[in-house]
């Protein structure tokens, strides 16, 4: 990962996080989190996780190691109440990386970043008490508890659900701007939970919930680390990726992920939602939610002549390859190994450290004024 030369007050802090392993930093980080009260000790301990995750960078900005710092507070103690007011400040066609720090709480309220405002991140800074939540369904524009349609963004220690439940579609995330990452983010929904919708995507140490076709959508994305949960009666999609001709270079790659559902046999790992849909799982722990077939054909036979569903060394026991569709793909080393880098999203040109040095707006004064 990319993480720049440590110095100055960093030094001791990030010294002490870089001994912890990735999954422990995920959990008893997020304890101790929640036992800072002092602002300060708080924002400097966030700062040191962040050494362990690349982040997207502010391409083209002045300077991607510092950023713009944006409190939001439900208490009235931080820059703004509620997080779409601390997006709404942000100028259009904004150059400057704006780290948008929400303190702990459950946000009731629909959030989109505009086109027009790239190099925004929302961050918590533990999943599991910053909630932003809706419920509302059906439409893939009007669903989304939260809605990405800007480039260069970043999410950060979120819990984004919607509460629709099984009636019907009902997206908690909507990723449609390129260059966007999330990490130690919870995604949970029902039917269409992670519209992955359009452009490149990277997902890391993220929880994953639904049941039906719960990541979809035509973006071309890597999810590392990441943990999906089906919660399918019987036979839920995973995926439904929806590529729709040779040309289009989008997928769906998952490394060294985890694969668990509320029983056995009641899931699969995919079907194609357009007819070159392609979807590929490396290094991944498959529970026995996942159905011996693995894959279907949505009820089109063509489907199985243009599809590419492949798996690679993935382990549990469901990953027995024997029983699955003939039309799926064991990959080879040499097939496997485009799909097992952050090359796949073209990685290695957008991911960036985490801003190292923040600065306050002047301007950023509650909901009445821009940054």
């Amino acid at each position: 990962m990319l993480v720049e030369q440590e110095s100055g007050w960093l030094l001791p802090l990030l010294s002490f996080f870089k001994y912890a392993s990735i999954s422990m930093q995920n959990s008893t980080f997020a304890r101790a989190m929640e036992t800072l009260r002092d602002a300060r000790l708080a924002l400097l301990a966030l700062l040191a996780a962040s050494s362990f995750f690349a982040v997207a960078a502010a391409a083209g900005s002045s300077d991607p190691s510092s950023a713009i710092l944006v409190r939001v507070d439900q208490s009235g103690k931080g820059d703004f109440r509620n997080i779409q007011a601390a997006i709404d400040a942000v100028p259009s066609n904004n150059t400057e990386p704006v780290f948008i720090l929400i303190t702990p709480g459950t946000y009731r309220e629909k959030v989109t970043v505009p086109a027009d405002k790239p190099f925004i991140t929302l961050s918590g800074s533990n999943a599991m008490s910053t909630v932003i939540t809706w419920g509302e369904g059906w439409t893939s524009s009007e669903s989304p508890t939260v809605s990405v349609l800007a480039s260069d963004f970043v999410g950060r220690y979120l819990t984004i659900q919607n509460t629709f439940g099984p009636n019907g579609p009902a997206i908690a995330l909507r990723v449609a701007g390129d260059r966007a990452a999330f990490y130690a983010c919870r995604i949970i929904g029902f039917q269409d939970t992670l519209l992955d919708d359009t452009g490149r995507h990277y997902y890391s140490n993220c929880y994953i919930e639904g049941a039906t076709d719960f990541i979809c959508g035509n973006g071309l994305a890597l999810f590392e680390k990441c943990h999906l949960h089906s919660t399918s009666p019987g036979g839920g999609a995973i995926t439904a990726q929806r590529r729709s001709s040779a040309a289009e270079s989008t997928g769906y790659s998952f490394l060294q992920c985890k694969i668990t559902g509320t029983g056995a046999g009641t899931a699969i790992l995919g079907r194609p939602w357009g007819p070159y849909s392609r979807v590929v799982f490396a290094f991944t722990y498959m529970s026995d939610a996942v159905l011996p077939e693995g894959w279907n054909d949505w009820n089109e036979p063509r489907n199985q002549r243009t599809a590419y569903y492949g798996e690679y060394r993935c382990f549990g026991r469901g990953s027995d390859v024997t029983g699955r569709v003939a039309w799926s793909h064991k990959l080879t080393p040499l097939e496997a190994e485009p799909f097992t880098t952050k090359s796949w999203i073209d990685g290695q040109d957008w991911l960036r450290p985490t801003p190292r040095h923040f600065r306050r707006s002047s301007a950023a004064k509650h909901s009445d004024g821009g940054l």
